[in-house]
């Protein structure tokens, strides 16, 4: 139970949600149902082997992104690590390692990951739950940095500097 603790958990108050628990429960549900999603081809959609290997070499580049951001996201955290989008009493802002790059770095690299296998699968059904996590993500992240801001004076700087989930874009 320490680490659920020291990661902002109640047994008293969880069911109010009151630091995001239930974005927590909802993520863990789209993870789940991500993991019995069938595969469904896009409807007429004929990719001829030269254009196949394309996207599955854009697909192997989306993994690579997501691996790297799940990896160094979690590892440049450090002690700030925490499921709910509440931030730590104990925590700190991080805006060094890929948060350099991107605000949301483990979100993002859920979403590259679903894409890549979207892409690698050629999967309608896939490319539609990549578009499910992105909302998702981009909901969270919002309430996310809504408390970031009210603990962080300098969280308003950091977010003109770097993009919320795709690097230099959005």
């Amino acid at each position: 139970m320490k680490p659920l603790t020291d990661w902002g958990f109640s047994r008293e108050d969880w069911w109010q949600g009151k630091k995001g628990e239930y974005w927590v429960i909802l993520q863990a549900v789209l993870l789940l149902g991500l993991l019995i999603l069938p595969t469904v081809p896009v409807p007429r959609l004929v990719i001829e082997p030269p254009l196949r290997y394309g996207l599955w070499a854009i697909a192997a580049l989306c993994a690579l992104t997501a691996a790297i951001f799940l990896g160094k996201g979690l590892l440049d955290l450090g002690q700030s690590l925490t499921p709910l989008p509440y931030p730590r009493e104990d925590g700190q802002l991080v805006q060094t390692g890929v948060y350099r790059i991107v605000r949301h770095p483990i979100y993002s690299g859920v979403i590259f990951a679903v894409l890549a296998i979207a892409l690698y699968r050629l999967s309608g059904t896939h490319l539609l739950a990549a578009l499910v996590f992105f909302i998702f993500f981009n909901a969270k992240a919002a309430k996310e940095e809504a408390w970031l801001q009210e603990k962080y004076p300098d969280y308003v700087e950091y977010k003109t500097r770097v993009k919320r989930l795709i690097p230099w874009l959005y």
